[in-house]
C-alpha cells in the first residue's frame, strides 16, 4: 500500500479574504486523504489566534471585483468600483468592505474562517506557528488556539522537503 500524498501550505496572509485559501485548500486536501501541515508566519500568525479579528482591505488590492454582487442580497448590481484614493480617504472604509464580504460569504453559504480552521482540526491537519515570528512580533504562545506545533522553517522543511505539492499563499 502506498503512503499517503503530502501537501504543505505557506500561509503568510493575515486578512480575511486571504484567510480562505489555505485553510479551504488544507480541509480539501485532508478530506482526500493527504497528509496535511500548514506554517504559519509573519501575517499568517493571525489566522491562529484564539480571537479572530481579521478584516478585508480593498486598499491596495486592485485583484478585488467590487462588481461582484457584494454584501446583503439587496445590494446585488451595484457597482462597486471604488478609487484606491477614494478609499483612502473614506473613514471607515475598511470595517465595511470587511461586512460586506462577511454577508456575501454567508448569502452565499460558504463557511467561515472558525468553521473551516475547526475542520482543519477536525481532519487532522497539523499547524505550525513560526517561532520565529511568534517572538518578532511579541505574542506568547496562549495568544493562540491549543493543539499547534511552535517551529521554525527546519521544523516545517522537514515536512515539505518530502511533500508532493507545497503551496505558498
Amino acid at each position: 500500500m502506498s503512503e499517503a500524498k503530502k501537501l504543505a501550505i505557506i500561509a503568510t496572509k493575515g486578512t480575511l479574504d486571504w484567510a480562505y485559501p489555505p485553510f479551504i485548500l488544507a480541509s480539501t486536501a485532508a478530506a482526500l486523504g493527504y497528509d496535511v501541515q500548514v506554517f504559519f508566519t509573519f501575517y499568517g500568525l493571525q489566522l491562529l489566534r484564539k480571537k479572530l479579528d481579521l478584516k478585508v482591505s480593498p486598499l491596495g488590492n486592485p485583484g478585488m471585483p467590487m462588481k461582484m454582487p457584494f454584501g446583503p442580497k439587496w445590494f446585488k448590481g451595484i457597482n462597486w468600483n471604488i478609487p484606491n484614493l477614494v478609499q483612502s480617504l473614506v473613514p471607515g472604509y475598511e470595517s465595511l468592505a470587511t461586512t460586506l464580504m462577511k454577508q456575501t460569504v454567508k448569502n452565499n453559504g460558504v463557511a467561515s474562517i472558525p468553521d473551516l480552521r475547526e475542520l482543519c482540526r477536525e481532519a487532522e491537519v497539523k499547524f505550525i506557528a513560526c517561532q520565529m515570528t511568534v517572538e518578532l512580533f511579541g505574542f506568547n504562545h496562549s495568544d493562540f488556539i491549543d493543539g499547534l506545533e511552535f517551529g521554525g522553517a527546519a521544523t516545517f522543511f522537514e515536512f515539505a522537503g518530502e511533500s508532493d505539492i507545497c503551496l505558498f499563499i
